[in-house]
């Protein structure tokens, strides 16, 4: 197979753009950890820590009408949004113990709401800016940029937590934020708002339609979309059993942490290949065997050993992006420019929001059922999504 990824590391505006997803992902990993044992260390509570979880994923429900924002122009607006979380952050000094936790909470209920903006109008401006013979590689390396962040960035932020507090990753993140503003400003793309007007139009719930009803009224792009929420909401599922599989295997909770590294592992792997397989078997098909994967991998977790476990977190890891970036990759070649941005910021929700209701049920599900029995049921449940994305034309792959 050749790799194509050389082709868009070649391309200066990609090559930046992933520049930037690297440094400002570091700091947010980083954050994202900290936040919560921040919380735990200041309150005692279990229950408040998870809520800083809860603040920066609940921007995402309103996700479509946050995209509304990103089908303007969309290199200033993540300038402004960069520098706008580099500003922000260092507010977090004011945080010295339980009276400060509202300022904590707000600032990263902001930093979700603005995350989800960023999302949204990265994917669209690449969609425009990048030959779209090339998306595929480029979003499976942006998977990989992300999963490679997640593997270093928490291990340094916890140990600059625990030297220097909480304040200074917060000083740290701001830090990464302003860097990504620096490196977007060197961007060369050039736009003009659709249709020759200010941006779109009409009412904000109209606009907000627009984005799902396109999702869900396009042949190609809707089966792509249910497989995603679908994986998405067994994947929290499973994501519960983590601790309850390492119980079973007779190690400390500590060892959940080799289980994230192995799923990582996979997803930096995948990341790299993804372009090339979707060019070979179409997003549909792509998807279809990455969620087959993830089916045996899920299922074979029940098997007590750490070799197994393992190598299944490995296969979780390869199998579960699939899914995800064929369906990113779908919706930017699939949509017409001026609703990108509503149309990515409405696909993040659809495959996202599923994530957490998984994670709830699986909190449930694993105090109750087995995991002999409940981790080969989640296996073969998944499969229930290939029906939609194996039957008829696979979409479209433009080269």
């Amino acid at each position: 197979m050749t790799w194509t990824g050389a082709r868009v590391l070649g391309d200066r505006d990609a090559g930046l753009y992933l520049a930037a997803v690297v440094v400002s992902g570091f700091g947010t990993s980083a954050m994202w950890l900290v936040s919560g044992i921040w919380v735990k260390d200041l309150t005692g509570s279990d229950g408040l820590a998870a809520l800083c979880v809860f603040a920066l994923w609940s921007p995402t429900l309103v996700g479509p009408a946050l995209g509304t924002l990103a089908d303007r122009t969309r290199r200033p607006l993540l300038l402004a949004t960069n520098l706008l979380l580099a500003a922000l952050l260092p507010v977090l000094y004011a945080v010295d113990g339980r009276g400060g936790l509202w300022i904590l909470f707000g600032v990263l209920l902001v930093y979700g709401a603005v995350g989800v903006v960023q999302d949204a109008a990265e994917s669209a401006l690449l969609a425009t800016a990048l030959d779209g013979r090339l998306l595929g590689d480029f979003n499976g390396l942006r998977m990989t940029a992300n999963e490679g962040m997640k593997l270093v960035a928490p291990l340094a932020g916890a140990g600059l937590y625990a030297a220097y507090g909480g304040p200074r990753v917060a000083l740290l993140d701001a830090a990464t934020f302003a860097l990504a503003a620096g490196v977007y400003a060197l961007l060369r793309v050039r736009e003009t708002p659709p249709s020759g007007q200010a941006g779109p139009t009409g009412s904000l719930r109209a606009r907000t339609a627009e984005g799902v009803r396109h999702l869900r009224s396009h042949p190609g792009l809707w089966p792509l979309v249910l497989a995603g929420g679908t994986t998405m909401l067994f994947a929290g599922i499973n994501g519960a059993t983590v601790y309850a599989v390492t119980e079973g295997l007779g190690h400390s909770p500590a060892w959940v942490g080799l289980l994230y590294v192995a799923q990582g592992a996979g997803s930096v792997a995948v990341g790299l290949a993804s372009g090339t397989l979707l060019r070979r078997l179409g997003e549909r098909r792509f998807a279809a065997c990455g969620i087959a994967l993830t089916a045996v991998a899920v299922t074979l977790r029940a098997v007590p050993l750490d070799a197994v476990a393992l190598a299944c977190s490995v296969g979780v890891g390869v199998g579960l992006p699939c899914v995800l970036v064929a369906a990113f990759t779908a919706v930017q070649r699939e949509t017409p420019t001026e609703l990108l941005g509503r149309a990515s910021a409405s696909l993040n929700t659809l495959l996202y929001a599923p994530n957490a209701v998984g994670l709830a049920l699986g909190a449930g599900l694993v105090e109750l059922v087995d995991l002999r029995v409940l981790l080969p049921v989640l296996g073969v449940a998944r499969l229930v999504t290939l029906g939609p994305l194996l039957r008829g034309a696979p979409t479209a792959v433009r080269r």
